[in-house]
């Protein structure tokens, strides 16, 4: 039907259909033309044979509209003839309507892009790219041949000045050890230092004391077991053996009267069980009286030292540690520490920068006198202190605790002029405070040396010179 369609003839006249709102015609508008016949477009519902055949179709006027699109509804019937075939007339085409009849169909209309979209995108463009290059940065560092290498100073020389602190202590460190202790009330830590190649060492009395058993370590890890030889509790000296030991370094012996307040010194030993422990500082002071020990109550294990003062950090584990000086050589035997007042809250029970040595002159001797004898002589004047007089000296007793003369008779105090009463206030020049203090410069000198003496008698000052006598340690 459609080719049909397109064959018709088109019409020759421009009009608005008849019947139309307005009734008359636009002022301009030509008017139509007349009606001809023969020229309408004929559709028959079913073919008629006594019709003849419909004369061809004039050739169209390329200036009419084509109606071949137009839909069924647009072609009303005019005047049909009831008995014949319906006749469609054409269809007019209204210049002036409001809608074309042609809409061409462009799809959507286009809304751009928008913000949101262009920043997902880019988000998602970078991420992706971040991803593919780490993946490709790991793949080329695992597949690649070069390291990853830091700067470093390069290896230097290791040896040390032999009077640095390093070279003290790699000079010094074999021949200290540390002694582990057992008896019966517990065991404890401490340090020794050896003497000769004969397997002496010299360590504190107290760190031996009542001892079972005593095991030694070297530096170099080996451990033996240890004999006692000798100790004196007055002095807090002692001395074990080893046994089939080879190739034992023991240290120099300095001499602690060279000993001036500011010389370097370095402390050896094993704070807390922490073993060749190295901690460094100055002599602080010399000829301090310490005491020591006093645990029995009755005075047998008070021990008088006329000490090295140091600030080197000494702890708990340092006793029968060596003292060195900046050649090496043992000036001292590190002995006790001064911790704060028990009855401050702040109180440190390490140290404190309060360090206390045993002068090595001391040690010497009664090192050498333990080796011998297993004992330990002491200096006496042979005189009876009364320790509970609290003015300025030491005051000789009025009574020895057993009744008898406080100055024993015959002995170096006799001989010298002592008298009971008398205050000593000067022991070679240096002033003495206290009984304590009288005892420990006695004790500082060998049996036989000469003292001079400076007593007090009835508000006079006389001077008395004294040899020292001896007398069996403890």
């Amino acid at each position: 039907m459609a080719d049909r369609q397109q064959t018709d003839p088109a019409p020759q006249w421009w009009s608005r259909p008849e019947g139309t709102a307005g009734g008359g015609r636009r002022e301009g508008v030509p008017a139509p033309r007349p009606e001809t016949g023969g020229e309408e477009h004929v559709q028959d519902a079913a073919p008629r044979l006594d019709k003849a055949p419909t004369p061809s179709a004039p050739t169209p006027d390329p200036s009419t509209p084509d109606l071949s699109d137009l839909a069924p509804s647009d072609l009303a019937p005019s005047d049909p003839d009831p008995d014949g075939p319906a006749v469609v007339p054409a269809v007019r085409y209204d210049p002036w309507g409001t809608e074309p009849l042609q809409v061409v169909d462009r799809g959507r209309t286009s809304r751009g892009i928008r913000l949101w979209q262009v920043v997902a995108l880019s988000l998602g463009t970078a991420l992706l790219a971040g991803g593919i290059g780490g993946y490709l940065g790991v793949l080329a560092e695992r597949q690649s041949n070069t390291r990853l290498e830091l700067p470093q100073a390069a290896a230097a020389d290791r040896g040390r000045a032999p009077d640095s602190v390093a070279g003290i202590a790699a000079t010094a460190l074999p021949g200290v050890v540390t002694l582990h202790v057992r008896g019966a009330k517990g065991g404890g830590t401490g340090t020794g230092f050896v003497l000769d190649p004969q397997g002496h060492i010299l360590t504190n009395s107290h760190v031996v004391a009542d001892s079972q058993d005593i095991t030694v370590t070297f530096s170099t890890g080996e451990s033996v077991t240890a004999t006692l030889v000798g100790r004196d509790s007055g002095y807090d000296l002692a001395v074990v053996k080893v046994e089939g030991v080879r190739g034992l370094q023991p240290l120099s012996l300095g001499n602690s009267e060279n000993v001036k307040v500011g010389d370097p010194v370095v402390a050896i030993g094993a704070p807390f069980d922490l073993s060749n422990t190295v901690t460094a500082g100055i002599i602080s002071a010399t000829g301090r009286p310490v005491t020591a020990g006093g645990d029995k109550g009755d005075g047998s294990d008070i021990s008088y030292v006329d000490a090295l003062q140091t600030d080197a950090p000494i702890n708990p584990g340092n006793s029968g540690g060596p003292l060195l000086d900046a050649k090496a050589h043992v000036v001292g035997i590190n002995s006790a520490i001064r911790g704060a007042d028990k009855d401050d809250s702040t109180r440190q029970g390490g140290s404190i920068g309060l360090g206390f040595a045993i002068p090595v002159n001391q040690g010497k001797r009664v090192a050498e006198e333990l080796i011998r004898t297993g004992r330990a002589t002491h200096p006496v004047i042979g005189v009876t202190l009364d320790m509970d007089y609290a003015g300025d000296g030491a005051r000789v007793g009025d009574k020895a605790e057993d009744g008898r003369p406080s100055v024993v008779a015959g002995g170096p105090g006799a001989l010298a002029g002592i008298r009971a009463g008398d205050v000593i206030t000067k022991v070679d020049g240096q002033r003495v405070r206290g009984g304590d203090e009288l005892i420990i410069k006695i004790r500082a000198h060998r049996p036989g040396d000469p003292l001079t003496l400076t007593v007090l008698r009835q508000g006079r000052e006389s001077t008395l010179r004294v040899v020292l006598g001896s007398a069996n340690g403890s």
